[in-house]
């Protein structure tokens, strides 16, 4: 019996094997980046989070997706990262037992933004009004 899977499927974020490496690549980027053995003075003063990596489907591109504490000097922590990247590249190579060591780049992590902006729109006074409305006619 074939089996028949979705590749790539941007519902599922991936084959098993992506969101596996995926996963393993992110917690080689956060321990390096958490014991500041990227040396880099933008990079020392701040502490940046890794929520997600994706990986392509032939897992020779990781797109690493960070957040420095607070959402602060995104643009400078950035750039830094960029300036890194061999270095970090090289990292992560030694950490993840892969046959090619994967192509990185780096991406501001919009979620936080974008929870915000929905927490914010469900606070104001026409969405606060409706849901008033809803529970008092149940």
């Amino acid at each position: 019996m074939p089996r028949h899977h979705q590749r790539g499927s941007a519902a599922s974020g991936g084959s098993q094997r992506q969101l596996r490496v995926a996963e393993t690549v992110r917690h080689a980027v956060a321990d390096i980046l958490s014991q500041g053995h990227a040396h880099d003075p933008d990079l020392e003063g701040h502490i940046i989070t890794v929520p997600e990596v994706r990986m392509s489907p032939d897992l020779k591109l990781a797109t690493i997706y960070i957040m420095p504490l607070g959402g602060r000097d995104t643009d400078v922590v950035l750039a830094a990262l960029e300036r890194n990247k061999k270095f970090l590249r090289g990292e992560v190579a030694r950490r993840v037992n892969l046959k090619f060591a994967p192509d990185i780049r780096f991406r501001v992590d919009e979620r936080f933004d974008e929870a915000e902006r929905i927490e914010k729109l469900l606070r104001t006074p026409a969405v606060q009004r409706d849901l008033h409305s809803d529970s008092e006619e149940s």
